[in-house]
């Protein structure tokens, strides 16, 4: 007699497996979270309060959601994963401009507040890992880390872009090699798998943003000129017909998201 939990019977993992369409659609949703944060507070002139106030409760919604399902659900995932882009970077541009908090000090901020996040999870779980996410506790510590991985990015970004004032397309290729320095750790290096993975989460920010205020900024700015709105939607548009994708490919597969965890998850 064996005491092994056969496969159908283990705990879904609540978050997706980390291929290439999730850092595709991830890009995006940072992408659009910049240039949808700026399209409700400057353009439809709303204010930073105001839509901190909206966008934090339509998240608070998306979030409950999410949590109610007790699984992986592309639509809802990707949802909650944009409106907490924009949340993020929201946090961020209140502290600097309502407050003013200096870039320096929120970059600071926020790195201190992730690392006392992965801590408290590691201490509460034994394990950072992300193919685990099956209990309500790993899930909001999950949460919790996103939220702070957008901020820092758009923090740092933003400290970057201002100090050394290269300009959007360069401000990119600048974090694109930095993302690609990670990559080429974990491949080649043996860098920790979940490190590699949440240092690449937190540039993919910087890099998306860069990218959305290039395309979405006046050209007088250094920008292509194609605005916030039409930005914001193509970028929507983009995420939606990846979205529709995976909940194709997960109906399709036999048994998605099971939780494993390997020893190069572990810290």
């Amino acid at each position: 007699m064996t005491n092994a939990i056969s496969p159908a019977r283990q705990p879904a993992n609540r978050v997706p497996d980390v291929t290439v369409d999730f850092w595709l659609i991830k890009l995006m949703a940072v992408t659009m979270g910049e240039t949808a944060a700026d399209y409700l507070a400057v353009n439809l002139g709303l204010g930073l309060t105001v839509t901190s106030l909206i966008m934090t409760a339509i998240l608070a919604i998306a979030i409950a959601f999410q949590f109610s399902l007790k699984r992986y659900v592309p639509a809802a995932y990707w949802a909650a994963v944009v409106l907490i882009s924009i949340v993020g970077t929201l946090v961020t541009d209140n502290l600097v401009d309502n407050f003013g908090v200096p870039l320096e000090a929120t970059t600071a901020g926020f790195s201190l507040v992730l690392a006392l996040t992965f801590l408290s999870w590691y201490w509460l779980e034994r394990t950072l890992s992300i193919h685990t996410i099956y209990t309500d506790r790993r899930e909001t510590l999950y949460w919790l880390a996103i939220l702070f991985t957008f901020a820092l990015g758009t923090a740092a970004g933003d400290l970057i872009a201002e100090t050394m004032s290269l300009g959007y397309l360069t401000t990119a290729l600048l974090f694109l090699g930095v993302i690609g320095a990670i990559a080429l750790s974990h491949y080649r290096l043996g860098m920790n798998g979940i490190l590699a993975f949440w240092l690449a989460y937190i540039f993919t920010r910087p890099l998306g943003a860069s990218f959305g205020d290039l395309l979405s900024q006046p050209t007088d700015y250094g920008g292509l000129g194609f605005g916030t709105i039409y930005t914001s939607l193509l970028f929507l548009g983009a995420i939606v017909v990846i979205v529709i994708y995976m909940t194709l490919s997960t109906r399709s597969g036999s048994s998605p998201n099971a939780s494993t965890e390997s020893a190069a998850d572990r810290p």
